[in-house]
């Protein structure tokens, strides 16, 4: 038995043995695409290092040497297929599987047009993962939707800052099913009634919230959508403007703003961007420098006001609000709401009290948690390499640093609490009652829980599949110093739109488009230097801006789903309807914004001739709505 014993171990000691001598490739993509550059590296563990070379599909090629490592800079696969990688021996390394580049945005785009043609995004959302895992697992159709299931709906919400927004959102549809089983929300609307009492007034009502709620874009979109939406439905105001106007005042206003939860996120984006080129301006600064130049969100905001005030619209917004101001039909017949708080689950209890604190305080309590959450939080993370300038930088980089969503948890599950004891303690509900209601209004929010889920799926899938590297490997050809805050604007605006991420959008962006932004210019002797420091700034915004318009017009996007989901609006609705509001604001913000600051015009005065152009459009062009005889 010891001696069985010995050999045993003797054979795992030695068996390795021969592996030693051999490659090993360093691969961590699933797949390559051709006309993308790679960085390709690999390891042997000989000690002869000389001149190693490696045999591409029978094309000996030669390696850098890099410490321990072998390294293939700046290869391009001119073409798909397998890729076989060998030894000079003939040993193998390595198989890569070489796809061509236009593949990488079919999955996206066939999602896209099927929901909005068919206007049902389970099937779209399904249909482009499923074609997506298709080209990734060798183009086998079974094999490709076992693994659309496993691999990518499977392990979407796995991640913990996704599951956060999971429950986050779910925990808030359980409040706000309390608070309209114990007729809080009914309440609110008759305490709101009184300001807001007329269609124009409530959309003023609902943007201003909007605004106000600027220190996080997931926060704000949850509580002005399903704290504003009895008071709208009373107004006859449609469900898909009241998408839009959560959806117009959530990201952009958190984007811009000098104390938000995206603050830290690009700060260290300009930050690191900094550090590949020697950049010693303090991130801080310059992004407070960048606001006047972050066209999109000031554009958007403005629009959305200006929308409101008027109480013009146009193309199927207009069609959405006569119907509503018409019949009262706030969602269009056979539409399918995200959320449905209408139902008879939801109703209110017979004999309860229209209270509007009942609604109000639980509302409160989230807003108030989330604040010191994020305070607290930050200020535990917050360790600056050197000291604020001021009390508001101070303040933006505790923000910053602060854990966002363990906040919104933490807010979402307190105002559940307190919405329940609420109805328990004025004998409204009983602890039955109350909870069934909480399970309800949970119960509610599943179809958008199943659809954030494939949204973040189908992103996995862009990200396996290099979409974004594919966009910018044909776009950057044609970058130009006068042109870069235009493309860079409408590059961020294509990746965003098929991924449906803006925060993914800028991580790829930044590193890319600041470097050049800052020597592409200085490079040119025709720039005189005030003009490339006003191209740099311009550029930077327009990651972010780009970035924020993709992500608007993306039915894709967790942002939008959430807008649909906050206000009961069927989605696809929403994005049909908002999609020209946001073409619009983008076509301003390219014509009044980055093509003429790329040549040198100041921020002022494209600020004020685009918004001037906003209102004077919506006023000659948006017809007013009125309700039909």
């Amino acid at each position: 038995m010891i001696r069985k014993i010995r050999i045993a171990v003797l054979l795992f000691i030695l068996l390795p043995l021969p592996l030693l001598a051999g490659w090993e490739m360093e691969q961590t993509k699933a797949v390559y695409l051709t006309g993308v550059e790679y960085h390709l590296q690999f390891i042997r563990s000989e000690a002869d290092t000389v001149q190693p070379v490696l045999v591409f599909n029978g094309e000996p090629v030669l390696l850098q040497t890099i410490g321990n490592h072998f390294e293939l800079p700046k290869h391009i696969f001119s073409a798909s297929g397998t890729v076989s990688v060998n030894a000079p021996d003939g040993a193998p390394v390595a198989e890569l599987r070489v796809l061509p580049g236009w593949v990488s945005i079919l999955p996206p785009l066939a999602a896209i047009f099927l929901a909005l043609i068919f206007r049902q995004v389970l099937v779209a959302l399904f249909a482009g993962i499923w074609l997506g895992a298709f080209f990734i697992y060798g183009y086998a159709p079974i094999d490709g939707f076992l693994y659309a299931l496993t691999e990518y709906i499977g392990k979407a919400a796995a991640e913990p800052d996704r599951m956060s927004i999971l429950i986050f959102s779910l925990t808030l549809g359980g409040m706000v099913g309390v608070m309209s089983k114990a007729g809080g929300t009914q309440g609110i609307v008759q305490k709101l009634s009184r300001f807001a009492s007329s269609s124009k007034r409530g959309q003023v009502v609902a943007w201003l919230m909007g605004v106000l709620i600027f220190f996080d874009d997931y926060a704000n979109t949850l509580i002005v959508g399903n704290t504003m939406r009895p008071l709208t439905d009373k107004l006859k105001i449609s469900r898909e403007k009241l998408a839009y106007l959560v959806d117009s005042t959530a990201a952009p206003v958190a984007n811009i703003a000098i104390i938000s939860t995206w603050i830290g996120y690009e700060l260290s984006l300009i930050n690191q961007a900094f550090g590949q080129i020697g950049v010693q301006d303090n991130a801080y600064i310059t992004f407070f420098k960048t606001i006047p130049y972050n066209f999109y969100p000031l554009f958007t905001l403005a629009f959305g006001l200006f929308v409101a005030l008027t109480g013009r619209d146009f193309f199927s917004m207009f069609r959405a609000e006569q119907r509503a101001a018409s019949g009262g039909k706030v969602l269009r017949e056979g539409a399918v709401p995200l959320a449905d708080m209408n139902s008879g689950e939801l109703e209110i209890k017979k004999g309860a009290p229209l209270r509007w604190y009942n609604a109000m305080i639980p509302v409160g309590v989230v807003i108030t948690t989330t604040l010191f959450g994020l305070w607290l939080t930050g200020l535990a993370n917050y360790h600056p390499a050197t000291r604020a300038h001021d009390w508001v930088q101070y303040a933006s980089g505790v923000i910053g640093q602060a854990d966002s969503f363990s906040v919104l948890m933490w807010a979402a599950f307190l105002g559940s609490f307190t919405a329940i004891l609420l109805a328990i303690g004025q004998r409204i509900l009983t602890l039955n009652e109350a909870i069934l209601s909480w399970v309800s209004g949970v119960k509610a929010m599943v179809l958008a829980g199943i659809i954030l889920t494939l949204a973040w799926s189908i992103g996995n899938i862009c990200t396996d599949l290099q979409t974004a590297e594919y966009v910018i490997t044909e776009t950057q050809t044609i970058l130009s110093p006068h042109l870069l805050p235009l493309l860079t604007f409408l590059i961020a605006g294509i990746i965003a739109f098929a991924t449906g991420t803006s925060w993914g959008t800028m991580a790829i962006l930044s590193p890319i488009v600041i470097p050049l932004a800052y020597q592409l210019p200085l490079a040119d002797p025709s720039i005189a230097p005030a003009v490339a420091y006003e191209i740099f700034l311009s550029s930077i915004a327009a990651i972010l801006a780009g970035a924020t318009f993709g992500d608007h017009c993306s039915p894709i996007s967790d942002t939008t789903i959430m807008s649909s989901m906050a206000s009961g609006a069927d989605h696809i609705d929403h994005v049909r309807t908002q999609l020209p509001y946001a073409l619009m604001a983008a076509a301003v913000s390219i014509v009044f914004g980055y093509l003429p600051v790329g040549f040198g015009l100041s921020d002022g005065l494209v600020l004020g001739t685009g918004f001037i152009a906003l209102f004077l459009f919506i006023r000659f062009a948006g017809k007013k709505v009125q309700p039909l005889a």
